[in-house]
């Protein structure tokens, strides 16, 4: 890279701590640390959200596969637009009448204090993989820029986002996530996207070029996208970071309009990462390793100055994901196994003082993970496979299904977890058969551990919400 372009990074890189600081000094609070506060308008709201559902797969990841199998490459993306859709159309409206700060808090409102402590387990585990895979991700675009090594660009990249989820948590996130959104939007769709296009000689060039199942929605296969949905769409709806998010809004008609339109955004963005990925294709048909087409397509089509700022953004994309998945990890840590089971009588700031700390250590043990792990795509596939199948069935029946009882979901989450860990262990951690064994567990063990026990299921207390109306 040109000594230009990487000031532009270092600056963006100091600006981000520099917002992180600012934010630091609006955490005042619990509900300030971990929701900013409830109080996000509409265009805070989406841009921090859909800054938080496009990380490192959306982005190195979908580019990777629009490299390998063309448009079809889109449905990583594309199904988490279609899972926020679909948690902003059925569910928001639900999700935020209860003065909840994570799901394993409604499940234990919904069901008992066992199926909040083991759900908090499995949907931190989610979080922190999902955390992962923006450290590789970020790693894997300083390797290539800069040259360093893979492990000391983890540690870099790592090493800033926790910088600033630490410092001012929810408020610092969303502050840094509004310049990153903003960022990310201008470098892929403006700059990267038509650079791309022109590079590879135009979009007619593109179609004599390319092979024709480049152009065909299914080249992937049915299987890959139907492993897709079952990963990412019901995991959208069920997943921590998100539902933190959520929380974050202002008003229901911000929440629900807000993740609708983030829903679209994801669908626009993979679209866009996936064309960039098939020029690539074209441009760098020699490229060993698949992982770089971003980076690589980038140093080959931008010129001096234009890099730095595309870069950045591809680094917001990262760091925004990593930033709000860190902090949801150390959310259900601290709110529903420390402060629930050992620190019951802790204050504001006690509990501000324990959340930094949990933070910290999280961060720590991530940035170790990707730097043992060292692949995107699989550190995904991990944290989604067992979030959708073990914790989805739990949360959408105990909306939707008053006779679900809390020994149900108490069972139906270990098990179906210990199922699809099974199954990943033996068939493959890409495969999609040990999900489907979880979801099939999760059902059966739900319906017939409620059904048996009818007096359970009566006893549950009615879940009281701000209106003070009985849901259940």
């Amino acid at each position: 890279m040109n000594i230009i372009d990487i000031l532009i990074m270092i600056v963006y890189f100091a600006v981000l701590i520099g917002v992180g600081v600012i934010g630091s000094r609006r955490a005042k609070t619990s509900e300030d640390y971990i929701l900013a506060g409830r109080n996000l308008g509409f265009f805070m709201y989406f841009g921090c959200l859909a800054a938080v559902i496009l990380g490192g797969a959306s982005t190195i990841g979908t580019t990777q596969l629009g490299f390998q199998y063309g448009l079809s490459g889109m449905w990583l993306v594309f199904m988490l637009g279609f899972g926020i859709m679909l948690l902003g159309l059925f569910l928001i409206k639900k999700i935020t009448k209860f003065k909840v700060m994570t799901i394993s808090e409604f499940l234990g409102k919904r069901y008992n204090s066992q199926s909040r402590l083991i759900s908090a387990l499995v949907a931190s585990i989610y979080a922190m993989m999902v955390t992962v895979t923006q450290v590789i991700g970020m790693g894997t675009i300083l390797n290539v820029l800069l040259g360093w090594n893979m492990t000391l660009s983890m540690l870099v990249g790592g090493g800033i986002v926790l910088f600033y989820t630490i410092l001012g948590g929810m408020w610092s996130v969303t502050m840094t996530d509004i310049i990153q959104f903003i960022v990310m939007t201008i470098g892929i769709f403006f700059v990267m996207l038509p650079m791309s296009i022109s590079g590879a000689g135009g979009w007619s060039h593109l179609t004599q070029e390319l092979p024709e199942k480049y152009f065909s929605l299914s080249g992937i296969g049915s299987t890959q996208i139907f492993h897709y949905f079952l990963l990412f769409a019901l995991g959208m709806v069920v997943a921590q970071d998100i539902w933190q998010r959520v929380f974050t809004a202002k008003t229901l008609k911000i929440a629900r309009t807000g993740t609708v339109f983030a829903g679209v955004y994801s669908l626009l963005y993979g679209l866009a990462v996936s064309i960039i990925g098939m020029c690539a294709f074209i441009v760098l048909p020699n490229l060993e390793n698949t992982q770089n087409a971003f980076a690589s397509m980038a140093l080959k089509t931008l010129p001096v100055g234009v890099l730095g700022f595309v870069l950045a953004g591809v680094v917001s994309a990262l760091m925004s994901t990593a930033s709000g998945t860190l902090l949801a990890s150390s959310t259900l840590i601290t709110n529903d196994i420390l402060k629930t089971y050992f620190f019951k009588n802790i204050n504001e700031k006690q509990f501000l003082v324990l959340s930094r700390l949990v933070t910290t250590i999280i961060g720590i043990a991530t940035i170790i993970f990707a730097i043992w792990i060292q692949d995107v795509l699989v550190a995904l596939d991990v944290a989604y496979a067992v979030l959708s199948g073990a914790v989805f069935v739990p949360i959408v029946l105990g909306f939707f299904w008053k006779k679900a009882t809390p020994k149900a979901a108490f069972y139906s989450i270990i098990l179906s977890t210990i199922t699809i860990l099974a199954g990943l262990g033996i068939e493959g951690i890409t495969s999609t058969t040990p999900i489907l064994y979880g979801i099939a567990v999760s059902v059966v063990v739900m319906v017939l551990v409620s059904m048996v026990s009818q007096n359970q299921s009566q006893q549950i207390p009615d879940l009281k919400v701000n209106s003070g109306e009985k849901t259940y």
